[in-house]
């Protein structure tokens, strides 16, 4: 394969720079859109616009607060709800009024329980539902110590930065590329496969879920990147030169998957109680796809 000399191109601090501000947009592009993120949303009410926040992730053995501003002109509300995926019938109850608000509590249930619920509102003119169409589905989680979290989300997203400065570096036939490859596949190692599972423990009473145990998109897809970096700092490694072509093409192809990796929002697919195996006599962590 031929080499390339290196080029000098953009100065360092600027690669850096940008770098840094691909990995913030990742970050918030994922924090906006992961389905744990509160679901936003506008209803008009007898005339009036109420803006709602519904949550979608709870503490598991904990209540979940359900909350909706209500005018004067909200005779009541009901907070439905049932166990999700399970095929059974919407329960509810009503919510309890606090001045402007209508107060509700969702059910606890185990880690990885899920529930869809949705509120009705009882108006002079008729009920009024919040969201109009689908139910909102919820998941519940078990407490993840900071100290287990903070470093897995550093390492997380300090390999995103390492892995998009990686990538710039081998694009533009930069002496680096294989250190900050190795970096990159070191920072994700620490942040995905080993500080990851354990807040999957912690989380869902589960190291892992996702191949071959389970279909868990997040560890799926940690695996997909953490394999291309392998893939790439090895080729880097034999490679006689820093800036020979092939091996600048696996750290970028490293890169892409990786950024591709980070766009998917966060717990997407994630870890799900089976309901049938509950009823059935399982215990909760049993009740989980798993690898332990």
């Amino acid at each position: 394969m031929a080499e390339r000399r290196a080029r000098p191109g953009p100065p360092s601090a600027l690669l850096w720079a940008a770098a840094l501000v691909l990995t913030l947009g990742a970050a918030m592009f994922q924090r906006l859109t992961g389905p744990t993120h509160p679901l936003p949303g506008t209803t008009e009410v007898e005339g009036q616009a109420v803006s709602w926040h519904l949550p979608r992730s709870g503490t598991a053995g904990d209540p979940l607060r359900i909350e909706i501003a209500a005018p004067r002109s909200v005779l009541g509300g009901t907070l439905r709800y049932r166990r999700y995926p399970a095929k059974e019938r919407f329960q509810g109850f009503s919510m309890l009024r606090d001045e402007t608000l209508l107060l509700g509590l969702l059910p606890a249930q185990p880690p990885a329980g899920k529930l869809e619920y949705y509120v009705v509102l009882a108006t002079r003119s008729g009920l009024v539902r919040i969201p109009d169409e689908r139910p909102v589905v919820m998941r519940f989680r078990g407490a993840v110590p900071a100290a287990v979290l903070i470093p897995h989300v550093a390492f997380l997203f300090g390999a995103m930065l390492l892995a998009l400065r990686a990538g710039l570096e081998a694009f533009f036939a930069r002496p680096q590329t294989r250190s900050l490859a190795r970096w990159a596949l070191i920072g994700i190692t620490l942040g995905g496969m080993i500080l990851g599972p354990l807040v999957q423990k912690f989380a869902f009473d589960a190291f892992w879920t996702g191949w071959p145990f389970g279909e868990d998109v997040a560890d799926n897809l940690t695996l997909l990147a953490w394999i291309a970096w392998i893939v790439a700092v090895l080729v880097a490694r034999a490679a006689h030169d820093p800036t020979d072509r092939f091996a600048r093409t696996m750290v970028v192809a490293a890169t892409v998957v990786t950024f591709a990796v980070y766009l998917v929002p966060h717990s997407l697919g994630g870890s799900e109680l089976d309901y049938e195996k509950l009823d059935a006599g399982a215990s909760p962590s049993e009740a989980v796809p798993t690898g332990r």
